[in-house]
């Protein structure tokens, strides 16, 4: 490794379809407002790039209408789904990607279970030339790759007949490389004979409780606090052309007290001699600060010092927080040596490989005297429990504008913060809670048996999750488990002892920047914030448990209100790091309008008592000093969970300006409604 010091919308339309096998593909889409290249910034983008600190001018969006194929016996692998003979396999159906099948905005709409579902797109002339690759792909020094954002939850996937990736993990990204294949059909002078076929086949045992699967039923239909399922392509599908050596991987760590910010870099491939890396961040159109370092390593790591005011103040007019969303924008080129025998030492060109634009918040999280301190400072999180679930979508968000739209209505309710629920979510979600300042905890979903293979699985995935999203300012805390999902033995259980400090340590190998919690809301072992669920129907049950350090004490040492054990002791000696306690789920109040199958955790008879309800208890957490925060459960309705704040659609149950005051303690402006 290198190391470097330096100073300076609505749901689509929900119908099933029967269509021809070959949809025509959906047009390709124009390059991303938020370009390196360009000299644009990544943070003024209008959120639909899929990868939004890692920017590039060209790419072309592959979603739309897909053929499909259900594949209940498995028999697509045998039958040659995949191949030349693909045309002959019964994709008789249209989807519309990304939107799970299970949803009617994918036009599939089935409520089967779904074990090993296909898709297939013909990749076209238009597609290659959208994403810079030039009309048949084959253009001499650059790559295609394919990205898909997620598929739930293992994927294989072939092109022109050739398998040419697979990949594990229902919430992370991949890519596979098309140049091969592309060039291979140029070279034969294939490329006119018809576009080639992208295949995609997805598998998702709806009843393998070891794959992470967070608050997808395993049963035929949704039940309790489980809703309908989401399998195979349910995150964006996009194209791009890059040079042969290009920057893989960023990840940004700011230095608060320093006034620096570090910059982790992973090269394609390993370094020429004589390559460098230039980065340049800027706010407001001001740069403030360039630095180029020599490249020896494929891993590239850089610290860029800030400029400090006169007025240290001032200094803090940079920081990122909810209430002031500064970002600084970032280009980093990578620079190819000169070329040899040149005239003038060059190949004529500057040297440029691979440009990209990307931002980052610069913004510290740590917990001490109990509690949790935003850029040194004590900060009171207001969360709400955020299930990223749409019902015509399901886990896909209907439109990229509606991720923008989710965050600014968490942020209109007068919550500064969100858990996102037993799901990893798009990472445009988080560009905009970037960009308009939400703070997020960075969870995943969970398995529910425990073995080896739920072990390596869910470890494996949350890794990826963790690199995926370190450099989201927004993101403030890591929630690798749930409630004892997977470890429900683990006030007994060594094993599952061990594994949930893993976790808790791997986390911090990749990122010690952030808290880390063990085990939400109960039987920690080793957590950085101490957090209890506790769903009582009545303020002043809160008030009795949490109104003073002593009643805090007697809880996190014993049996917690739902009957669990707060910290296992023997699994790790309980270290007072000064950690905060918080309230990280609570209220849960139902009220549903007349649905038959509504279910809360206690229930409201109409709007006055849903009101006097969700004011007493969040009123009741306000006032619990020894809190250092704490997150309502929850923003939406999600099926038959009817304890939102929301219906299912986004509508308010009350008036939003009540459910603000609701949540804030603060009155209602006059004249509002």
């Amino acid at each position: 490794m290198t190391t470097t010091d330096a100073t300076p919308t609505a749901d689509p339309a929900a119908t099933t379809t029967d269509a021809p096998a070959d949809p025509a593909p959906a047009p390709p889409a124009a390059p991303a407002a938020a370009t390196g290249t360009s000299g644009r910034r990544a943070s003024q983008g209008d959120g639909t790039y899929p990868r939004p600190q890692l920017v590039r001018d060209a790419w072309a969006d592959l979603c739309g209408p897909w053929g499909f194929a259900a594949d209940p016996a498995d028999a697509g692998r045998d039958a040659g789904w995949w191949g030349p003979g693909a045309a002959d396999a019964p994709f008789d159906r249209t989807i519309t990607v990304p939107f799970p099948p299970e949803s009617p905005a994918s036009g599939i709409g089935t409520d089967e279970p779904l074990r090993v579902v296909w898709y297939r797109r013909p990749l076209t002339a238009e597609d290659l030339a959208a994403a810079g690759a030039g009309p048949d792909g084959a253009v001499p020094g650059r790559r295609v790759l394919l990205h898909l954002g997620a598929v739930d939850h293992s994927a294989d996937v072939w092109f022109d007949g050739q398998h040419v990736g697979h990949h594990e993990g229902g919430q992370t990204p991949f890519a596979v490389d098309l140049t091969p294949v592309l060039r291979a059909r140029a070279a034969a002078g294939t490329a006119r004979d018809g576009d080639p076929y992208l295949v995609v086949r997805a598998e998702d045992d709806p009843a393998d409780v070891t794959q992470p699967r967070g608050k997808q039923d395993w049963r035929a239909e949704p039940h309790v606090i489980w809703y309908l399922r989401t399998t195979g392509i349910w995150q964006p599908v996009w194209l791009e052309s890059v040079p042969e050596q290009h920057l893989a991987e960023l990840a940004w760590a700011p230095d608060v007290p320093d006034g620096s910010v570090e910059l982790t870099a992973r090269l394609a491939a390993p370094p020429a001699p004589g390559t460098r890396l230039r980065v340049e961040l800027v706010h407001d159109e001001e740069t403030l600060a360039e630095q180029e370092v020599l490249v020896l390593d494929r891993d590239v790591r850089v610290r860029v010092a800030l400029p400090r005011q006169a007025n240290g103040q001032q200094y803090e007019e940079l920081l990122w927080s909810p209430e002031t969303p500064t970002l600084l924008d970032a280009t980093v080129t990578l620079v190819a040596p000169a070329a040899p025998g040149s005239p003038d030492g060059t190949d004529g060109t500057d040297g440029t490989e691979d440009v990209v634009a990307s931002y980052l918040g610069l913004r510290s999280c740590a917990v001490a005297h109990g509690r949790f301190l935003l850029n040194d400072r004590p900060y009171g999180l207001r969360s709400v429990l955020e299930q990223g679930y749409w019902p015509g979508s399901h886990l896909a968000a209907p439109s990229a504008d509606a991720l923008r739209a989710e965050v600014q209505l968490i942020k209109d309710l007068g919550f500064n913060s969100a858990r996102v629920h037993q799901k990893a979510e798009d990472p445009r979600f988080l560009f905009w809670a970037d960009r308009l300042g939400l703070a997020v905890w960075g969870e995943t979903a969970n398995a529910y048996a425990s073995s080896p293979r739920a072990v390596e699985l869910l470890t494996r995935e949350w890794l990826e999750l963790v690199r995926r999203d370190r450099s989201h300012p927004s993101v403030v805390t890591w929630v690798p488990l749930n409630e004892s999902w997977g470890v429900q033995h683990g006030a007994h259980d060594v094993a599952q002892q061990h594994y949930g400090l893993g976790l808790v340590h791997l986390t911090k190998a990749l990122d010690p920047t952030r808290p880390v919690v063990s085990n939400d809301g109960w039987e920690h072992t080793d957590s950085d914030i101490w957090t209890v669920h506790d769903y009582a129907a009545h303020g002043p049950e809160l008030t009795a448990r949490y109104g003073t350090p002593e009643a805090v004490a007697a809880v996190l040492g014993g049996i917690g209100p739902a009957g669990r054990r707060m910290r296992l002791a023997d699994a790790a000696p309980v270290a007072d790091r000064g950690q905060p306690v918080m309230l990280t789920e609570f209220g849960g109040v139902s009220w549903a309008g007349g649905r038959d199958d509504a279910w809360g955790y206690s229930t409201a008879t109409d709007g006055d008592d849903f009101a006097a309800r969700v004011g007493e208890l969040l009123g009741a957490a306000r006032a619990c000093a020894p809190l250092a925060g704490w997150c309502w459960t929850q923003l939406t309705d999600t099926g038959q969970e009817t304890n939102g704040l929301l219906h299912a659609d986004r509508t308010p149950k009350l008036p939003l300006a009540v459910l603000r005051a609701l949540v804030t303690g603060e009155r209602p402006a006059a004249g509002t409604d």
